[in-house]
């Protein structure tokens, strides 16, 4: 290989007010030959970081669609293969030896880009179900044929041609505090969602106010098993449904904070209230059955199941 034996990749870092953080994330990718940094006007010492560890800094103006100054690094890259991070995103050391040794074999194949399995470490702990485990990535991927979509901060690279799987993960240093979750939610991802249901025409209902953040809760906590996560899972379980609750909020606000309001307001709400809570029975009735190796409690809880199930496809 070229360049001292490093790797003809071109690492791609969109970074923000990032001094904290980007020096390990550029560490962790020094074996490759170009490091790219979009420094989207950082007040803080990124950009200088960023040089120190031998990186191109290309300035540009902070967008809150992230994804456009990211398409906008891609197009600075010399390499024909593109790995996509964030600043607050490592290489972890058998990722970077998988990477290397398949190298000769990526260019050989005729596949355009690579899943990338994703650690995400938030509040302290290694989150290992629900939405956070394994977090496949599409950030590897073969120049001008990859580019993220522009309409929402939460897109996957749109690439052309064959994708596959690779083993080993990306380390995500994610939420260090609740504040900083909240922060994002508010000033980013909430923003972002209520925006793309407005664009597309939906109508929310008044009593989508309490069946978003039920249905949030109910999938990340049960369906996808984030009660394996314990506390953690709960809270970040229970933080999902306060997203899908603010993100019912800014849609309500951005359409003139409709009102709602008649003599039967109450009923309308113990009603809902009744049917949501046949939701939280089925699932609590599904993890019984998955965690009991009672046979008899089992065909108990199923023929509950049954007809919890039956009452909920009357409603």
């Amino acid at each position: 290989m070229k360049n001292n034996n490093k790797i003809p990749i071109s690492v791609v870092i969109s970074a923000f007010n990032e001094e904290k953080k980007i020096a390990d994330c550029l560490k962790s990718v020094s074996w490759t030959d170009e490091i790219i940094v979009i420094d989207n006007s950082s007040t803080d010492l990124t950009s200088e970081i960023a040089k120190k560890h031998n990186a191109k800094v290309v300035n540009k103006n902070n967008n809150i669609m992230l994804n456009v100054n990211k398409n906008y690094g891609f197009t600075h890259a010399r390499n024909q293969w593109i790995l996509s991070l964030d600043a607050d995103e490592r290489v972890t050391p058998e990722l970077k030896d998988e990477i290397i040794s398949h190298f000769l074999t990526f260019n050989s194949q005729a596949v355009n880009g690579y899943w990338i399995p994703r650690k995400n470490i938030i509040f302290g702990k290694w989150i290992q179900n629900s939405i956070w485990w394994p977090d496949y990535q599409l950030r590897f991927f073969r120049k001008g044929k990859g580019k993220f979509a522009e309409k929402d901060v939460h897109e996957m690279l749109d690439i052309i041609g064959e994708t596959q799987k690779l083993e080993n993960p990306i380390l995500h240093q994610n939420y260090e505090s609740v504040s900083q979750f909240i922060y994002k939610m508010d000033k980013i991802y909430t923003e972002n969602a209520a925006k793309n249901i407005i664009d597309s025409g939906r109508d929310l209902l008044w009593y989508d106010a309490l069946k978003m953040p039920a249905a949030d809760f109910l999938k990340t906590f049960f369906l996808q098993k984030g009660y394996k996560d314990g506390l953690h899972g709960l809270i970040l379980s229970l933080l999902q449904a306060f997203y899908a609750e603010i993100t019912f909020m800014k849609v309500w606000e951005k359409n003139g904070f409709r009102e709602h309001n008649n003599e039967n307001f109450l009923t309308e709400v113990i009603k809902q209230v009744y049917e949501i809570s046949y939701e939280f029975r089925f699932w609590i009735l599904t993890v019984m059955i998955e965690n009991t190796q009672n046979t008899r409690l089992k065909l108990y809880y199923r023929v509950l199941r049954k007809n919890i199930d039956r009452k909920i496809k009357r409603k």
